[in-house]
């Protein structure tokens, strides 16, 4: 019997996630002012950095699993911002609070830097409607 060779890694997906990150930081950089393409554009970082979070759990779960503890914390340790910015973006969102966007653009910048965006790969399709997605999702006060 051969081996199984999964071709769509959660490593992958990772890299897939951040240059859409890379590029919509791009897109929203050319931005003037918030528009409903904006609010589209940073509810999917939000789950942009949802899906990486996971990502990265899975993958620390099968470290641990073969008893590669220090790699699996070296894996936490090395990807926690996504959560902690993925949480910022939604407060922002669910705040209405659009002052706070580029300051959390700054932060991000150093994070994406090492990603080249010579073309843009992702069109309006990728984020369209998620805004009214994330609020749907909005937890009750």
């Amino acid at each position: 019997m051969s081996r199984v060779i999964n071709t769509d890694s959660t490593g992958k997906q990772r890299n897939q996630l951040m240059r859409t990150v890379a590029e919509i930081l791009r897109r929203l950089s050319q931005k003037e002012a918030v528009d409903q393409e904006t609010r589209d554009m940073v509810a999917t970082l939000v789950y942009c950095f949802k899906e990486i979070e996971d990502g990265i759990e899975q993958s620390a779960a099968v470290w641990e699993k073969r008893d590669y503890w220090m790699k699996a914390e070296e894996l936490r340790q090395r990807w926690g911002w996504v959560g902690d910015m993925g949480d910022q973006l939604r407060a922002m969102l669910y705040g209405d609070n659009w002052t706070a966007l580029p300051p959390l653009m700054l932060k991000l910048l150093p994070r994406i830097s090492d990603i080249k965006v010579t073309k843009m790969t992702r069109d309006e399709s990728a984020w369209a409607g998620a805004y009214e997605r994330i609020m749907r999702e909005k937890p009750a006060r």
